[in-house]
């Protein structure tokens, strides 16, 4: 499930690029083209940290698993397609940030609303993982789960907020996605399991192989 997962989130943030457009416009206007469309590049940073934080935050959540349920496969599916289709608000986004219109406003209610859904997927796989603790290594303190679950709380929370924000300012709210990028680099899932569950981890998977 982690190999098909890891397929997904590299062909997601790989079309990323391909909102990058080669300007085509007369000798040295070069420079000035690029400068202008300084939003899609602004984008694809934006979304390729996103996806790669994302990317680091399932495997450190995958660290702590030993086996999966048919629920949680379900909610990955979830999860993978919510981070699929973030290529396509990315692109709208980069299209219409700078125009402080009703285009700009959807773009970004449609960028939050992407967000809320990869959110609310990861927030429930937490959830499922706490309901059952037998598809975790052992060693993993409930604490530490309940603790994951709260902080991923704080995305949805964020993201939904930032729908109805979309409508005032679709400019404020790409400053609230690249800081909503920073807190996730911290935490907090994307943190890495402790030594303890780490060998934990690496002796389930020793006995899985065994099997």
């Amino acid at each position: 499930m982690e190999a098909f997962s890891d397929g997904v989130i590299a062909i997601a943030i790989t079309l990323l690029v391909l909102n990058l457009q080669v300007p085509h416009v007369k000798d040295g206007d070069l420079f000035d083209a690029i400068v202008d469309d300084w939003t899609s590049y602004a984008a694809f940073v934006l979304s390729f940290a996103v996806i790669g934080i994302m990317w680091v935050s399932h495997h450190s959540m995958f660290e702590r698993i030993v086996t999966v349920d048919r629920p949680l496969m379900f909610l990955n599916l979830i999860l993978l397609m919510g981070i699929a289709f973030l290529p396509f608000p990315t692109s709208l986004l980069a299209t219409y940030v700078r125009e402080e219109g009703s285009n700009a406003h959807i773009a970004a209610a449609i960028y939050s609303t992407a967000m809320l859904a990869i959110g609310l997927a990861f927030l429930g796989m937490w959830l499922r993982l706490a309901r059952r603790p037998e598809l975790l290594i052992e060693g993993i303190a409930p604490e530490r789960i309940q603790a994951a679950i709260r902080k991923s709380l704080v995305g949805p929370v964020v993201y939904a907020v930032t729908i109805g924000l979309a409508f005032v300012s679709a400019a404020a709210c790409f400053v609230i996605y690249a800081l909503m990028t920073v807190y996730f680099a911290l935490g907090p899932s994307s943190r890495v399991a402790t030594p303890e569950e780490q060998a934990a981890a690496a002796e389930a998977a020793a006995e899985g192989a065994e099997d």
